[in-house]
């Protein structure tokens, strides 16, 4: 398994590093102190995840994480010495699959990896028996990880991929919150309700789901999320 790690940070370098070693002797570690470093390596090297600083000198961990989408959609995890919910969503958005605050504890950020490798191999297997799904205008391709929308595309996110898999397969049922944060983000412990929520409200956005009244990812009493597929 390869890890990447784009830090400025000699402390964090070295810490990671040993913590990795010591726990995990069998991954192979990459080091970049720049944000076009790490995209560098990242297109060369194909990492399993990537763990990236949000506060990089020249190119930000914002425009990096960016760039990187736009050829990889392995596992990134966001480091910050801000516990900005702006950010937070702000990298969210961006396609990030979780975010940290420094300081952390290394133990804490190994098991955030362990439970984003365990995400993307979940997802992979989870769109193998969904290849192509159409509900009105909507029209989703899950072995190709394409979606459109009255014929225009729709970017969706590594998250929002993991959140409509998981909601169409098991459209007219209610997936409950803890379900959704088990298997979209591998853990129910680290990750906030609002978080959830927040990533409901831009996927129903994307899908053309009304914010305010939507009839195709609705609430249910508290519990969860159902899909409702509409005709």
């Amino acid at each position: 398994m390869k890890v990447l790690i784009v830090d400025d940070s000699k402390d964090v370098l070295d810490t990671l590093g040993l913590t990795f070693k010591i726990r995990w002797p069998e991954v192979v570690l990459f080091s970049a102190t720049t944000g076009a470093q790490g995209v560098q390596i990242a297109e060369s090297e194909s990492p399993d995840v990537i763990i990236l600083d949000i506060n990089l000198p020249g190119t930000d961990g914002f425009e990096t994480l960016k760039q990187l989408r736009l050829f990889s959609d392995v596992p990134i995890i966001m480091l910050s010495v801000r516990d900005d919910e702006l950010d937070i969503v702000r990298c969210l958005e961006a396609g990030a699959d979780d975010y940290i605050t420094k300081p952390f504890k290394a133990l804490d950020l190994l098991a955030r990896v362990a439970a984003s490798l365990r995400r993307s191999g979940i997802s992979r297997r989870d769109g193998e028996d969904l290849p192509m799904f159409t509900a009105g205008e909507l029209n989703i391709d899950f072995n190709a990880r394409e979606a459109t929308l009255r014929g225009q595309h729709i970017h969706l996110t590594p998250i929002e991929w993991r959140l409509v898999q998981m909601l169409v397969r098991n459209a007219g049922r209610v997936v409950t919150h803890k379900a959704i944060r088990s298997k979209v983000w591998g853990t129910a412990d680290y990750v906030d309700p609002s978080t959830v929520k927040k990533n409901i409200a831009q996927l129903r956005r994307k899908l053309g789901d009304t914010p305010g009244m939507p009839t195709m990812i609705i609430n249910d009493r508290s519990v969860g999320y159902k899909f409702v597929k509409l005709a």
